[in-house]
């Protein structure tokens, strides 16, 4: 067995193994730059991890080997390592999450070649409170990111006209995400059906691109927006996470500009962004998801808006009531275009 490296991490001891062993083969990247990549980013991805329980997916031999969910800690754990105990009524018994609350903590998990990190969209201090609602843009080929660029425009344009802010990212797969953080009282009974009123409501006005439902048959060359994430029992891939594709790409926070001029030229490349790149623009840009965390916003209340209206045609309706002049007009042209 190689010897392992033992590091001081903020006062804690790690034994570091098989850091030469390469984890993405077609990129030649190792576990050792996959801690190291992770050592880098911890100033802005721990405060996203902090407090949240955590789905570890583990690829020990690396993206292209056989992978595992592990939910429950390992046993194997310093008494240092944070959980938080969680009742699994579908596994009828409690599982003890990893909190990630600190830099030793996620190195110690990186060396177990945990090489996606999925939190829960809720603190463990209220699991029943989601802190956001997300949306996972998903595109059925030959679909790709460019036209989830151009649907999640339109999620951002909904929000827009109840004065909410969303922000998004990079799913460091195939799609795009966008997250409204919201911060305030609120629960999974509201978020997920307010979360799939919207995707009906794109749906419904967009047919040719967007689809809301799961079955994949029905995915070719449109965008599923997955409203179900937005559930108490589901994780959604963390920001700035690694993910276990060919080479080393990370869910990126963008801006809404660079959606726009990706989907205006057409670059899906635009959107793709590796380890170094992520570190590059951090030191450049900051956190663009630091808002995430602390700006309070409330959903908008459908009951009232319309007596006999499905939830999506309120939200439709409420947000027409609310859309300023300018936007009532380029809805206005859209629809005689259409004509």
């Amino acid at each position: 067995m190689p010897t392992p490296t033992i590091v001081d991490v903020a006062g804690r001891k790690l034994s570091l193994t098989n850091l030469e062993k390469i984890l993405y083969p077609a990129a030649g990247f190792t576990k050792g730059q996959v801690i190291d990549y992770y050592v880098r980013i911890a100033p802005v991805l721990v405060p996203h991890l902090a407090g949240r329980p955590l789905t570890m997916k583990r690829y020990p031999g690396g993206v292209d080997q056989e992978y595992f969910f592990e939910k429950n800690a390992p046993k194997h754990r310093p008494g240092w390592v944070k959980t938080t105990p969680i009742w699994s009524g579908s596994n009828r018994r409690t599982i003890h999450y990893i909190l990630v609350n600190d830099l030793a903590t996620l190195v110690w998990i990186a060396n177990l070649a945990s090489i996606e990190l999925h939190p829960s969209l809720s603190l463990a201090a209220d699991i029943a409170t989601p802190t956001m609602i997300v949306f996972d843009l998903d595109p059925g080929p030959p679909a790709n990111i460019i036209q989830c660029a151009q649907v999640g425009l339109w999620v951002r344009d909904i929000f827009a006209h109840f004065a909410l802010r969303s922000f998004p990212k990079t799913s460091g797969s195939k799609g795009l995400q966008v997250y409204v953080p919201l911060n305030t009282p609120t629960s999974y009974e509201q978020t997920k059906p307010f979360a799939h009123a919207v995707a009906r409501l794109l749906e419904h006005e967009h047919p040719d691109l967007v689809v809301s439902d799961m079955k994949k048959a029905v995915r070719t060359n449109k965008v599923f927006v997955d409203w179900s994430q937005n559930d108490e029992h589901k994780t959604t891939i963390s920001i700035y996470s690694l993910r276990a594709r060919e080479r080393p790409t990370v869910s990126t926070p963008v801006t809404w500009e660079e959606v726009e001029g990706a989907l205006k030229k057409k670059g899906p490349q635009r959107l793709v962004f590796e380890a170094k790149d992520v570190l590059a623009r951090v030191d450049k840009m900051g956190d663009l998801f630091a808002p995430v965390l602390t700006l309070q916003q409330k959903l908008p209340q459908l009951v009232g808006l319309a007596a006999s209206a499905e939830p999506e045609e309120s939200i439709a309706i409420a947000a027409q009531a609310d859309r300023p002049p300018r936007l009532k007009k380029k809805a206005a042209a859209r629809k005689r275009s259409k004509v």
